[in-house]
């Protein structure tokens, strides 16, 4: 099979297409036909070393596909031909991936492969992130940095399908039209958005604050927050890991709340089922429907992580294998 290979740590340019065997069979997998593969910013960190989680060389990336099973054990309730997203952790960018049991759900029909590889990784993360650490309640208001990324529309949808208000924020007219397709309320650019937000909150600030970014609009993003509101960092695709003087979270008791999802699941893999119960519902009405930016062959597989790297992306971003 055709799979793509970190030989060297020397970022996205130095990823290779490579011919290997396909993964056998094993106790405890699912074999699954990939038909689409997500990309995100972890992978652009795997391919520098970058990432909490560093695999030993050479080893293929991927960590959520789409497509149809091979094969599986019959207690699984999967039979060969069936449809499903699933979440192998690494491998998925490749024409056949193994990924285990705990991690493969059954896809809605309505959902296409390319969505369905676009799901899992920012849509889980982001309901880890608004439910359990954020408390997201009906009717507060939610700021979403790099409000047109895959992170960014995922949590447009959830949040609106939670009964949230939503404020995106972005740097370009074309990233702007993807956030309001998405499903913002209100969408405001980067430069002066702290006083963009008092005057559309009335000066009362937002009960939740996402931001996968980081960087330097992160102590605005603080004083964007109401009393008792919630910034939840997801990330920092700028490269900058900001501090925070804990004096300010004094002032208006605020919280600064770590969102580390793959952390949390990996003590306990079940924690996937619950969510994925929660979520499935909501893909098959048509409510969480992730948008594609863009769709790359394997072999451009350089060219798809570099988008995502130079924070180009609008969308999601998929591989087909």
């Amino acid at each position: 099979m055709r799979a793509v290979q970190v030989t060297s740590l020397d970022g996205p340019a130095a990823i290779e297409l490579v011919e290997m065997p396909e993964p056998e069979p094993a106790e405890g997998k699912v074999l699954i036909e990939v038909k689409a593969a997500g990309a995100n910013f972890p992978d652009v960190l795997l391919t520098r070393g970058l990432y909490q989680m560093r695999p030993k060389l050479p080893f293929v990336p991927g960590s959520e596909v789409a497509g149809t099973v091979k094969a599986a054990r019959e207690a699984t309730g999967l039979k060969p031909g069936d449809r499903v997203a699933a979440f192998p952790v690494l491998g998925g960018f490749a024409e056949v991936v193994a990924a285990d049991e705990w991690g493969v759900f059954p896809l809605p029909g309505a959902v296409s492969f390319e969505a369905g590889a676009a799901l899992l990784m920012n849509y889980l993360t982001v309901h880890f992130a608004l439910v359990r650490r954020g408390r997201l309640q009906p009717e507060e208001t939610v700021l979403v940095h790099g409000a047109a990324g895959g992170i960014g529309t995922a949590t447009i949808q959830l949040a609106k399908a939670l009964g949230a208000r939503v404020i995106a924020v972005t740097s370009t007219t074309e990233k702007e039209q993807v956030a309001r397709e998405a499903g913002a309320d209100e969408v405001v650019g980067v430069e002066g958005f702290k006083e963009a937000v008092k005057e559309l909150t009335g000066g009362e600030g937002v009960d939740i604050v996402i931001d996968p970014v980081g960087g330097e609009r992160f102590t605005d993003s603080l004083r964007s927050l109401r009393p008792e509101g919630r910034l939840l960092v997801i990330g920092f695709t700028a490269g900058e890991i900001p501090t925070v003087k804990v004096n300010r979270l004094l002032l208006n008791n605020i919280d600064v709340v770590g969102v580390g999802w793959g952390a949390f699941w990996m003590r306990r893999p079940e924690f996937l089922r619950q969510q994925w119960e929660e979520v499935a519902p909501l893909l098959s009405a048509g409510v969480l429907s992730p948008p594609i930016g863009a769709s790359f062959p394997l072999e451009r597989v350089s060219e798809a992580l570099a988008t995502i790297e130079e924070r180009r992306v609008l969308g999601k971003v998929v591989l087909l294998p």
